[in-house]
Formats: structure tokens, sequence, C-alpha cells
């Protein structure tokens, strides 16, 4: 029998030389019983060294005897040396009873005291302590031997299935070998040597370093991006609160200052209501002495037996001037709505002039935001014409054109059509002018919206636009739809998309006034420019709808903001 058999059916995997006094474990695996012992006095639970199975309680151990008289008998009869070198055992020396240290080959080779190995070299397959390892850090040679810690030589660079050096890599399994692998269940695999394949791995290293760094270097200046938007959002959000509280003061101001007008003005209807009385009451009480002068006289002439004498004084006495109406005296002592009314008029007046300013400082702000918008032809209905430059869209005064392919993106029924930018994030302004036509719809879609067959404009069917119809109003396309007022139909409306905060705004851009809003929207998925120039109403509704420059909105100054 071959030293080789030896090597692989009766080395014990801790110590790795050939069993003394070998002891079966419940598993079926085979240790020599210093070893098996010595392993499980280090762990704190009872477990097999190969195949890593545990046990409840520590089994209780025994010399296999006819297994060690097995081994006896090979022995004897086996004349052929080992022909490969094992691993660097573990040796238990004088100095130290630790059956793991590991010790240097070149002390043991000169006969000196052994001294504990600082590294192990995988090409040479030996130990060596601080004074043998120079060679390996000197010797040009030598210096590209792999190097290893010895602590972990034994266990993580030996294999566990034929207790040889891992010295090979298999790269169809991607795992290493032994040399006894490579004759037997990797036979016929691509292996490459150790050296080579960590050459492979060092290079790979590289590079994958590389795309670390890029890796790093990416986030570390995305998380400094996020913390300078995060104080510039919280910059914005201040100013934002400051202006708010300035507007909120002006019309706070304003209010007080129409409410002491109030005030005033009341008191003033009160200071004359309060003269008037005065005036009626010196006037009613002059008369009322007169008259009770007069009938005290009248007393006194009752008694004249003188028939001439009471004739001229009777005459004297009823002379006019007490002949009017007191009954028609009056004091307008009820109250009046119009002053009310007056001064809130005015402070309507005035907030919408503020609103007309806060609407200019809105635009000013948007036209930053200002994106290029073109249509998509890929998504016109037939009766469409679109524009070379594609920012303009009208209705075909003749039939569908129906040499257009039938595109999964493109509208049908409905005479409407996609702009070609989606945003999926951001805030986005453009301008679309609509003139004098009499029906339109403008606004945003999502990019899964239903474009066969008969569509409703409404959010939840993804869209959120407004629309004119033939009567003259402005509506928002919502279930039900929202009457918009306007003192003036736009002729040129801006719509301001922030992805973000869910909200769609729309504007009547050469006024300055704000349409109408949709808030608190929940965006899932890209939108797109949505446009419906509407058909032709008997050539009413004939012009174009047009995607127009961003002009930049000039603010101006403000006697109240």
């Amino acid at each position: 029998m071959s030293s080789t058999f030896l090597e692989e059916q009766f080395r014990c995997s801790v110590c790795l030389d050939i069993f003394k006094n070998p002891a079966s474990i419940p598993c079926g695996h085979n240790f020599c019983l210093g070893c098996i012992k010595h392993y499980w006095d280090t762990r704190s639970k009872a477990d097999c060294p190969l195949c890593k199975e545990t046990f409840k309680s520590r089994p209780k151990l025994c010399v296999n005897l006819a297994f060690r008289d097995l081994i006896g008998q090979i022995k004897r009869i086996s004349n052929n040396p080992i022909r490969e070198k094992p691993p660097p055992r573990r040796r238990r020396s004088k100095q130290s009873s630790n059956l793991y240290d590991v010790f240097c080959d070149e002390c043991e080779k000169e006969g000196l005291e052994q001294s504990l190995s600082v590294k192990s070299c995988l090409v040479c397959r030996e130990s060596y302590c601080e004074n043998h390892l120079v060679p390996h850090l000197r010797d040009p040679v030598m210096t590209k031997h792999m190097l290893t810690d010895p602590g972990t030589f034994i266990s993580s660079h030996t294999c566990r299935r034929h207790s040889r050096l891992l010295e090979m890599f298999c790269q169809t399994d991607q795992q290493l070998v032994c040399s006894k692998c490579t004759e037997r269940e990797h036979k016929h695999h691509e292996v490459v040597s150790i050296e080579k394949e960590s050459q492979r791995v060092l290079s790979e290293m590289k590079k994958a370093e590389v795309d670390f760094h890029h890796l790093i270097m990416a986030r570390t200046k995305k998380i400094q991006d996020l913390k300078e938007s995060l104080d510039q959002g919280k910059k914005v959000k201040e100013e934002e609160l400051q202006r708010s509280l300035q507007v909120l003061h002006v019309v706070k101001v304003a209010m007080e200052s129409q409410q002491g007008a109030l005030v005033e003005q009341s008191e003033a209807k009160q200071l004359e209501l309060e003269k008037r009385h005065e005036q009626l009451n010196k006037k009613l009480n002059l008369e009322l002495n007169e008259l009770n002068r007069r009938r005290g006289e009248i007393h006194q002439l009752e008694l004249i037996d003188d028939p001439l004498h009471l004739i001229q004084s009777f005459r004297s006495l009823m002379a006019p001037g007490f002949t009017h109406d007191v009954s028609q005296l009056k004091l307008q002592v009820g109250g009046s709505v119009s002053a009310v009314r007056e001064a809130f008029s005015k402070m309507v007046d005035f907030c919408l002039d503020v609103q007309t300013q806060l609407t200019r400082e809105e635009l000013s702000l948007m036209t930053q935001y200002a994106v290029d918008v073109t249509l998509d032809p890929c998504t016109a209905a037939g009766w469409l014409v679109l524009s070379v430059d594609g920012k303009q869209v009208s209705v075909n005064p003749q039939t569908r054109r129906s040499s257009l392919y039938d595109d999964p993106k493109r509208f049908d029924s409905c005479v409407s059509v996609l702009g070609k930018q989606s945003f999926s994030c951001g805030r986005h302004y453009w301008v679309v002018q609509v003139g004098d036509k009499t029906d339109w719809d403008l606004g945003v879609a999502k990019e899964s919206i239903n474009r066969k067959g008969a569509i409703t404009v409404s959010p939840d069917c993804g869209f959120w636009a407004i629309c004119r119809r033939k009567s003259g109003c402005l509506s928002a396309c919502t279930s039900p739809s929202v009457p918009l007022p306007l003192r003036e139909t736009p002729q040129l409306v801006g719509i301001f998309l922030d992805h973000t905060e869910g909200q769609v705004s729309f504007y009547d851009a050469e006024n300055k006034v704000h349409i109408y809003t949709f808030s608190g929207c929940a965006f899932a998925e890209p939108l797109h420019p949505y446009f419906n120039p509407c058909l032709r109403d008997n050539g009413k509704n004939t012009g174009p709808l047009v995607i127009s420059p961003v002009e930049a909105v000039i603010t101006g100054g403000s006697d109240f903001l």
C-alpha cells in the first residue's frame, strides 16, 4: 500500500499527521484522541472539525483499537517514503503548551531551539521565524513567493477532503483545489496556479479599486450636493416665509387703514346726526315756548268781556309761523351698508392688486425653469397638421390622413398631440399662444394615458388641463368641471409644472394673472405637455396653438409691496 494512501486515509485533519490513538465521533469522522479533545476544550460547543456537525452534548471518546492496529500494520508493510511534503505541522514545544502553534521549519532542520514562525510560504511549503524569513524578503526570486499567516496556514490552505495544500485554482468551478482534486473531481476543468489566479484577482482588485473610487467620489459629491440643496431649500423657505409675512402685514395694514376710515366715517356721521338733533331740538323748544305763551294769552282773553279787544287780540295770536307739520322732522338714524360695501370693495381692489403683483413675481421666477417644448408627430391625431419646427398645431381642413401608420402612441379619435419632452422630476415652464381660438385644451398628461377612442380629460384619467369652450368660459378639466371666471380671456397661456411638489399651474402670461392650480397631485410616472386645438367649428376655431418663447417678466416697483 502506497504512502499516498496513508496520507489520504490515515491522516488526522487537525494535526495533519498520521493518526495517533484514533478516535471516532458520532458523525463518522476520525481524529487523534488528543487532537479532538484539545479542539473541543478550546471551543464553546462540541462540533466536528470537518463537517461542522454540532452535538448536543460532548460525546464520550475512546481509542478505536481496531483502527489503531490497522494503521500500525500498514506502517510496518509500507516501505515507500512520503513523496510529497505535507504542510507545516503544528508542534508542541517545551516553551509552549499550545498544540496549534506553528514553529520554524528551518530551526528544526538546523537543530536550533524551535522558534515560533511569523510567516508561511505557499511555494516552499514551510514556515519561518523572523531570522529565517529574511531571504524571502530580500532574494529577488523568493520575494515573489506568496506568504501567509501561519495561524491560518494549515486550516485555510489545506484541502479538507484530501488534507493537501490548496495550490491551484479551478476556473470552471471557481474554487481552490489541491493536486489530488485535479486528478479526480476537477480532472477536465480549467485549472491554473494560485499565483496566476492571484495576479488576475489583483488586476481585478485594482480595477475595482478605481471603480470604487469613482463611486465613492460620486456619492461624496452627491452628499455635498444634497446638503447644499437642503441649505438652499432652507434659505428659500425662510425667504418665502418672510415674503408671506410681508404680504400679510401689508394686507393687515390696509385692512386696519380701511377699518380706521370706516370708524372715522361712522363717527363723522354720528357728529352730524348730533348737530342736526341739536338744531331741531333748539328750534322746537323755541316754538314750544312761543306756543305756550300764546296759549296763556288765549286763556286771559277768554276772561275779557270787550268783544272788540277780543277780536283784535285773537288775530295777532294766530299769526302765521307755526303751521308746518313737525311730523316730517326726522333724524336719519338707520344703518347704511354703503360704507361697508365701499370699504370692502376697496379691500378687494387692493387684494387684487397684491395678487397681480405676486403673480408677476411668480412668473418672473418661473422663467428660469423655461423648457424648449416641441410637438411629437408620432402622437398627433390624423386630423392635425404640425409645423416643420414642431411649434404649431392646427386641425387639417381636409379629411383624416389615412396614410399615417397606426402607432400605439398616436391619438386616433381625439384631435390631440403630446410634446416630445417628458418630465419625471423638477420644475418646468412653457407658454402657448391660443390667440382668439374659441375652443382648446392645454395641460399635461401621463405617459400611460389612453389614446384610442373617446377620451375623458380629467386627473382620474391622467390629464391635468384647462379648456375653453364655444361659450367663451374657461374651465378646469375636473369631474365635475370647475368654472374659471376671468376679467379677460387669455390669449397667451403659461403652464408651470412642479413634478416634485405635485402641482400644475396655469397663468394668463400676458396680463400676469393666475388662472388655476392643480395641487396635491401624485405623479407616479413621467408627464408630457398636452395640446388639443379642437375642431374648426365651421371656420370659427381655425387658428393654431403656438408654442411661444418664454419672455422675461419685469416685476417693477410697487407702492404697497
